[in-house]
């Protein structure tokens, strides 16, 4: 099996050249197109998603030899959570080659964060299963690239941190309205709004209510200058 010109293109951005090209094909097809002789990515995903959290369990060891595990953990989850997964996604233009059913196609499949980040995932197996841990582990390493070093300064979810930022004023913590939902009901898109009692709000629109509250709550710290 052969991979197309697109697909090598992809292999080329992640810096992987597969000897067996059909687990890079799985680990794109989402389960929209798939059918009994063409399996879907979610049992590559399952896999992914264990050996991301390995690598950046050592990385994190590795660049803090004294911080505890409670300093620990917020960090691993800010470098494994499904939206870092998605934004690596984007930057590899993942989305690009990502093999969708019609309808999924239609409703935006190619942009929605859970689609690009599972399919991430699954891509990080596929490496595994290629080519085994180190070759993985170094894509991974990577592609995440500054995000390792700069952790810290995410390690807070984004509603976590505009909460804390809103106590340390006196302030009640913040409400998210739900403005719109839009799409169809597979595939609804929801827009929300992060509202302070100062009158400060701010909105964004995902896949799920949770990635927009978290959208949400991001873009108003960042008009708050916090």
């Amino acid at each position: 099996m052969k991979l197309s010109a697109d697909l090598k293109g992809f292999a080329n951005r992640i810096g992987h050249d597969f000897k067996r090209p059909e687990l890079l094909i799985r680990a794109l097809t989402h389960g929209s197109i798939s059918s009994d002789t063409r399996p879907d990515n979610q049992r590559l995903e399952f896999l992914g998603d264990r050996v991301l959290g390995l690598v950046m369990a050592e990385a994190m060891l590795a660049a803090d030899k004294e911080a505890s595990e409670g300093q620990l953990a917020p960090r691993f989850n800010a470098l494994v959570r499904k939206e870092a997964c998605a934004d690596v996604a984007r930057q590899v233009e993942l989305g690009a080659v990502l093999k969708l059913g019609r309808s999924e196609q239609m409703s935006g499949g190619r942009r929605k964060q859970a689609l690009l980040g599972d399919a991430m995932e699954a891509v990080i197996a596929a490496v595994y299963l290629d080519a085994g841990f180190e070759a993985a582990r170094e894509m991974i390493v990577r592609l995440w690239g500054d995000r390792i070093g700069a952790v810290e300064e995410d390690a807070r979810d984004a509603k976590t941190a505009l909460q804390e930022w809103a106590q340390a004023r006196k302030m009640q913590p913040p409400t998210y309205v739900e403005i719109a939902r839009d799409g169809p009901d597979h595939a609804p898109e929801f827009t929300i709004e992060a509202q302070l009692e100062n009158g400060e709000a701010a909105r964004a629109k995902a896949n799920s209510k949770r990635a927009a509250e978290q959208d949400a709550a991001r873009a108003l710290l960042e008009r708050l200058g916090a």
